[in-house]
């Protein structure tokens, strides 16, 4: 009968111990308003690039890449970038565009000529399920087998 009343009395006392405790733990509550959070503070934008810059930017990136063996003449007014030129490769003018858009150019207008050989290599490319991506994985092979139950 004695364990019976002690384990009585110690399930009594958890709960006061533990509101205890966590009394001890808690931080005092401040007097003082809530904090309310306003929106955060702009962050000022950077002042827009000149033309020159960002054409002088737009060539300095061709330079650099794969793309430089075409010679795509760059022209840039009010922010927008014009791309003209000759490639024999479909990927570049693709390329062109967004290296043009990284150095800062707010449009990019892409005038560059693909040559009907290269548009054709793709097409065939494209047809012969060459890119990984345009293979349906349905038609290749099963993922799952079903189970008879």
């Amino acid at each position: 009968m004695y364990k019976k009343h002690a384990a009585i009395a110690l399930l009594c006392l958890f709960p006061a111990i533990g509101y205890a405790v966590t009394k001890a733990v808690q931080p005092a509550r401040q007097l003082t308003a809530p904090v309310t959070h306003s929106k955060p503070a702009a962050v000022p934008k950077q002042a827009p690039k000149k033309d020159a810059d960002i054409e002088k930017d737009i060539r300095a990136r061709f330079a650099k890449s794969k793309i430089s063996t075409h010679h795509f003449q760059v022209h840039v007014q009010g922010g927008v970038a014009t791309i003209e030129g000759q490639t024999d490769v479909l990927q570049h003018k693709g390329t062109a565009t967004r290296l043009a858009k990284n150095a800062g150019a707010t449009k990019v207008v892409n005038h560059i000529a693909v040559s009907q050989a290269a548009k054709d290599k793709a097409a065939k490319n494209l047809a012969s399920g060459r890119r990984r991506a345009q293979v349906k994985r349905s038609d290749t092979t099963a993922r799952t087998v079903k189970r008879s139950s």
